[in-house]
């Protein structure tokens, strides 16, 4: 006998249409779920008002009527900004997916500030512009995904970390391990380039150890991950313990503010 395995769209609100949020929120609009989108630049929004979003011109409008809220924001202050003028719009009923890197104390914080029938997941991603763009994004969700498993699966892979985040934490551990990894590939270079030795043979042969997904990293081409941005998550990270490791990442990501805009692959040109 035949299973109807058709899903009923979600009524949709993304908030946060930067380099990552955008092609996440068009993998939702093109999947049929109708979208109401915001930005604090709204031009930002133009691809997918034209491809048959909405766009609300603040954050409460946003999430109104929505049943699933899906937020990527750049850092802790701009997610509390945006709580402040949504939370209280929000239904009993709808399901908050918050997919920005703002740690687990912030996300807790965040938690315990909605209203009755509201749930938050953390679910930060790893993956850069190239993966949110194909739906190929690691998911870490802290809470229960269940109710909103089949939007997830747009997205990326999902992988539960346990309760309320723990998402968020297990991002913190993964993205300072990634961004140390780059940080250690570019002075391996420097002292490939002290020592005489050719870049190419250099980043050839640390390919083939144990820092090959970092200097894949460095290498890659279809990715956008701000070194200002990366520098915010290390940050997270060394607040909540002492790690002198990523302090001196940290420090190291800030030395060349002409750099904050580019690629995290830029610290090892």
């Amino acid at each position: 006998m035949d299973t109807d395995t058709t899903i009923t769209p979600h009524r949709i609100a993304f908030l946060g249409l930067g380099s990552m949020g955008l092609p996440m929120a068009r993998r939702l609009l093109d999947a049929g779920h109708p979208l109401t989108v915001w930005n604090r630049t709204a031009s930002k929004a133009a691809p997918l008002v034209e491809a048959g979003a909405v766009l609300a011109a603040h954050p409460a409008e946003a999430v109104r009527d929505a049943d699933v809220v899906i937020t990527m924001l750049a850092d802790p202050d701009a997610a509390r900004a945006v709580a402040d003028e949504m939370v209280p719009a929000l239904r009993p009923g709808t399901h908050w997916i918050d997919t920005s890197t703002i740690g687990p104390d912030t996300g807790r914080e965040l938690a315990a500030r909605l209203p009755e029938g509201v749930t938050l997941i953390d679910a930060p991603v790893m993956g850069s512009v190239d993966r949110a763009a194909t739906g190929e994004l690691l998911i870490l969700a802290g809470g229960d995904t269940a109710p909103v498993a089949h939007v997830l699966a747009l997205l990326g892979t999902v992988t539960p970390c346990g309760g309320p985040g723990d998402g968020a934490a297990l991002k913190l551990v993964l993205i300072s391990a990634a961004v140390a990894g780059v940080a250690l590939v570019a002075e391996s270079l420097t002292l490939a380039e002290a020592l005489g030795l050719p870049r190419d043979l250099a980043l050839r042969t640390l390919g083939a150890g144990p820092l090959g997904g970092a200097v894949g990293r460095v290498l890659a081409t279809g990715s956008h991950f701000p070194v200002a941005l990366a520098a915010k998550d290390v940050a997270l990270a060394t607040t909540t313990t002492a790690l002198p490791l990523l302090e001196t990442v940290h420090h190291t990501l800030l030395a060349d503010p002409s750099l904050l805009t580019e690629d995290l692959a830029a610290v090892a040109r």
